[in-house]
């Protein structure tokens, strides 16, 4: 199985989505670089809208994301609710 990873920049605004993708995510790996955070996942990884608005206590629109996103690998299919990476087969 391919990894697929996700970074954001490290900031107030970006500490709670990533403890929301690590939560909706046990198998991912955070790893701290300055100034980033890349999180690291084997098949597939899930950015969910509902775990963010419940850490960040506010309504949370995905296209947010995209303002503190660095780099991501894999196939994406992003909804209103959520966003995936994976790879398909």
């Amino acid at each position: 199985m391919s990894k697929v990873f996700i970074a954001l920049q490290t900031n107030d605004e970006t500490r709670q989505i990533i403890d929301a993708i690590l939560a909706d995510n046990p198998h991912a790996i955070a790893v701290n670089q300055p100034a980033m955070v890349k999180i690291d996942a084997e098949g597939s990884l899930v950015v969910r809208r509902s775990t963010i608005e419940e850490l960040l206590g506010r309504d949370y629109d995905l296209q947010e994301l995209h303002i503190n996103l660095i780099s991501l690998t894999g196939h994406v299919d992003e909804t209103d609710e959520e966003l995936t990476l994976s790879w398909n087969a």
